[in-house]
């Protein structure tokens, strides 16, 4: 959220934290206070989305990085919306990377242990969000930081646990229906079927929508009445 698009304040009261770009992939000063705002007035657990310093690719291109440049990048963005929140009263309560950082991360144990040290370095009491089963998880954990298992509700899975490439065809899930039933098959079966049919395990502690999906605010509204129906609470980890 707090990406420079008009659906925040249609989204805010559906979910229970969310991930505020921090000025590098997207936003600025005032959209972080905004959406600060914003999630105080719901209730919502706030996060810092770190992403590259790639605006005009909106972070979602990969690109070279050292571990000490990493380090720096994750550190400066989290000061960055600590330093707002603060003057609201308010505390950051999760990181979670954004688009390619975050996929490189979850499949680079050297990147995701990187930015876990740049985390706990901030703060060791903030929470990780990362993909589910990926090393931005188990590196965390090594680090003896508090991790979130990320799952998503608006992308589909490959064989291994990683999430489908943007770039190939039905990465993104525009089916409101089809998400719903990913939704609820991850969180009852404990389970996902991957884009070329097969059955894997995952482990569903957190749901992602990305902000920016056409559908973001009809699926998002879905989701939460299916999930209050079926008696599962949603509630910030």
């Amino acid at each position: 959220m707090g990406e420079g698009l008009s659906n925040d304040a249609l989204l805010m009261p559906l979910i229970s934290s969310a991930n505020i770009a921090c000025g590098y992939h997207a936003g600025d000063e005032e959209s972080m206070k905004q959406t600060i705002e914003l999630a105080l007035q719901h209730d919502v657990a706030i996060g810092a989305h770190p992403g590259f310093k790639d605006k005009s690719n909106f972070g979602r291109i990969e690109m070279p990085t050292t571990l000490p440049y990493l380090f720096d990048l994750i550190t400066e963005q989290i000061f960055i919306l600590k330093k707002i929140a603060e003057t609201f009263g308010a505390k950051l309560h999760h990181i979670k990377p954004h688009g390619a950082l975050y996929n490189m991360a979850a499949r680079d144990a050297r990147l995701a242990r990187t930015i876990a040290a740049a985390v706990k370095s901030v703060d060791a009491n903030y929470i990780l969000y990362g993909l589910s089963g990926s090393y931005l998880i188990s590196e965390a954990e090594t680090l003896k930081l508090s991790t979130a298992s990320e799952t998503f509700a608006d992308r589909s899975y490959q064989k291994d646990g990683s999430l489908t490439p943007r770039s190939l065809a039905g990465a993104m899930i525009e089916n409101g229906s089809d998400s719903l039933q990913q939704v609820l098959q991850m969180i009852n079966e404990k389970t996902v079927r991957t884009i070329t049919g097969e059955i894997i395990p995952i482990n569903a502690q957190t749901i992602c929508i990305h902000g920016d999906g056409k559908h973001a605010v009809d699926f998002a509204a879905q989701i939460r009445k299916t999930l209050i129906e079926n008696h599962i609470t949603i509630q910030t980890i």
